[in-house]
């Protein structure tokens, strides 16, 4: 849902702040692909954002946590969630949401390549690797 009516509080932060610009050599690790990230304290806000590609199937983030929510958006490709006890399926174009504190991972089903844009709501991403339940179980 969407408002149009004007929040004052959001509307007097934001134009307390001046508009910001990152270069791609700013936060991309690869020169091509959309991969890499930036955090939102570089931009001044409250959000940072991740972007992840693949080629290999079954290769992704492994389990992990953050004290913050985070928000999936699958770009391309099909991806195995795991959030929590919850196992699903997601394909270009869906979008998941990961609770703060609740573990999560995925991975891509292939064929093909996997891209996500992953958004921290935090000013900067402070995640804890966990050990895999899965994996330890097996």
């Amino acid at each position: 849902m969407v408002s149009n009516e004007k929040n004052p509080t959001s509307s007097k932060s934001s134009s307390q702040r001046s508009p910001a610009l990152l270069q791609r050599e700013d936060w991309a690790s690869h020169d091509q692909l959309w991969k890499g990230y930036f955090q939102g304290k570089d931009l001044g806000t409250n959000v940072t954002v991740l972007f992840y590609v693949t080629d290999e199937v079954g290769v992704g983030p492994r389990w992990h946590v953050h004290p913050y929510d985070e928000v999936f958006i699958v770009r391309e490709g099909h991806a195995l969630f795991t959030i929590g006890d919850k196992k699903m399926r997601a394909k270009a174009g869906d979008v998941l949401l990961g609770p703060a504190n609740v573990p999560h991972k995925y991975h891509n089903l292939g064929p093909g390549i996997l891209e996500t844009t992953d958004i921290h709501l935090s000013d900067r991403w402070i995640q804890t690797d966990l050990e895999d339940p899965e994996l330890s179980a097996a």
